[in-house]
This record gives structure tokens, C-alpha cells and sequence, in this order.
């Protein structure tokens, strides 16, 4: 009978380790901030964004080069003329300085709106390389290893190099 008892305790316990190894889960961590900074994709989107910055930034300056010189005008002849010109001038001035932060707002939206859209299916296709290398390496959770990412232990296998090769760069 304590043969027995030894038995089953021994089988429980051996059951409970083989439970408990079973129970843990693979795990492995991948800088994505440094993976999509290293897609082509990203580059490329990179490049279009500041071209249409480069724009939106010639065309501001553009207008502010514009009211810098009608104010120096206006100033300049605020003497020779009346009050209620000078006056008509001022509410002119300010009417153009609201104009142009109008359109600095709008330039900042539509950059964002463009970045939104082009960054979208690039995360996207990083997304799902990771997913597909995870799953091909029998990995359960990759955790994001980039600055503020929450990872604080990276001993991990890093599978940056692996989706690097899935993404082909």
C-alpha cells in the first residue's frame, strides 16, 4: 500500500512538472521602431513626406515674405495717409497674418493625414512578417523591445534579422 501511495505521488508530481513546462510559453522580442525605420518602404515614405514639408514650407514662407513686405510698405507711408486708411491697413495686415497661420494649421493636418496614410500599410506589412516568423519559430508572445516598448528583460531571441530576411532587405 506505500508502494502505491509512492506511486501516484510520484506520477501527480510528475504530471504537475510536465504541466507546468508545458505551461510556459515561448517568448521573444523585436525592436519595431528600428524595423521600420530600416524598410525601404519607410524610407521611401520618409522622402515623399519631406518633399511635401519642403513645399508647404516654401509656400509659407512664400507669405510671409509677402506681409513682411506690405507691413514695411504700410509703415513706411503710414504718414502720408489717414487715419482711416491706416486703420483699413492694420485690419488688412491682420486679416493676411490670420490667413497665413489658417494655412500653417492646414499644411500641419494634411502632413499628418498623409503620414497617417502612408505609414499605415507599411506597420501593416511588418505586422504580419513578424507574426509569420513568430509562428514558423513557435514563438507565443514577441514583445516590442523599442524605447517605451515595456520590455525589461530582452534575453529573448531578437527576430529582427529573421524579418528582415521575410521582409526581403
Amino acid at each position: 500500500m506505500k508502494n502505491v501511495k509512492k506511486i501516484v505521488v510520484a506520477i501527480a508530481l510528475f504530471a504537475a512538472t510536465t504541466g507546468f513546462v508545458n505551461a510556459q510559453s515561448k517568448v521573444a522580442h523585436i525592436n519595431v521602431t528600428e524595423l521600420l525605420q530600416q524598410m525601404p518602404e519607410m524610407i521611401t515614405a520618409q522622402a515623399e513626406l519631406k518633399k511635401l514639408q519642403e513645399t508647404y514650407r516654401a509656400d509659407l514662407q512664400g507669405s510671409m515674405t509677402e506681409f513682411q513686405n506690405k507691413a514695411t510698405q504700410y509703415q513706411n507711408e503710414s504718414t502720408a495717409k489717414s487715419r482711416e486708411e491706416n486703420e483699413k491697413r492694420a485690419l488688412e495686415l491682420q486679416e493676411i497674418q490670420k490667413n497665413i497661420e489658417g494655412a500653417e494649421q492646414a499644411a500641419l493636418q494634411e502632413m499628418q493625414k498623409k503620414q497617417a496614410e502612408l505609414f499605415a500599410p507599411i506597420t501593416e506589412k511588418a505586422k504580419a512578417a513578424i507574426e509569420k516568423v513568430a509562428a514558423a519559430q513557435g514563438f507565443d508572445y514577441v514583445l516590442d523591445a523599442s524605447q517605451g516598448g515595456g520590455l525589461i528583460v530582452s534575453k529573448g531571441k531578437d527576430l529582427l534579422p529573421e524579418v528582415k530576411v521575410e521582409l526581403g532587405f
